[in-house]
């Protein structure tokens, strides 16, 4: 086997490990990228060498940001509400639905049942700390359905009860086990709308 040929096998099994793409399909794009090197894999190249160098994930609110510059929950603003959800995709599907205006927090995944979250990498912490020091008046979980969302919904339900914050969760629409990034706009236009507060 020369060079090329363990090259190319590298990157399907990079491309491999991406959400939604096994081996055939990631031949396929490979492929795709061989017949196109000077259209394609040159520019996607660069473009993933910038992303690499400038961006990163913001410590505070778990959103994409460039490294240089201020991030979004930096930023004065006149939102009253915070939206928690698991991650960026669940932000970026509200985002376009166009049923939310406020604050966004993105955990970075979710609780396991038997997990301590010292050992996971969720902002809970920062979630906390922005929730005292912003004059918020609703917390919103967006967690998904599945057991691991609503893990994760019951231990920040228990961590902000007592501040005297108004906590929602979605409600009717949102299936038993389904994640928001999955969701139709209608299905999370109705469980936006009537979500409902959280019972001590």
């Amino acid at each position: 086997m020369d060079n090329n040929i363990i090259e190319i096998e590298e990157l399907i099994k990079q491309f491999s490990r991406l959400p939604g793409l096994g081996p055939k399909s990631a031949k396929r794009i490979i492929l795709k990228l061989i017949d196109n090197k000077e259209s394609m894999v040159k520019p996607l190249a660069k473009s993933l060498a910038n992303v690499y160098k400038k961006i990163t994930r913001c410590t505070n609110c778990g959103n994409l940001k460039i490294i240089e510059k201020k991030c979004f929950c930096e930023i004065e603003s006149n939102f009253d509400k915070i939206c928690v959800v698991e991650n960026l995709a669940d932000m970026w599907v509200i985002e376009s639905a166009n049923i939310y205006k406020g604050h966004y927090h993105i955990l970075g995944g979710t609780l396991g049942i038997k997990d301590n979250y010292d050992n996971k990498n969720l902002l809970m912490d920062s979630l906390i700390k922005r929730i005292k020091k912003n004059s918020l008046k609703e917390v919103i979980i967006a967690t998904s359905a599945t057991v691991e969302g609503q893990t994760t919904a019951h231990y920040i339900e228990d961590a902000i009860k007592n501040d005297k914050i108004k906590i929602t969760k979605l409600a009717q629409g949102l299936p038993v086990g389904g994640e928001i990034e999955q969701l139709d706009d209608g299905t999370l236009f109705s469980a936006f709308k009537n979500r409902i507060p959280v019972s001590d």
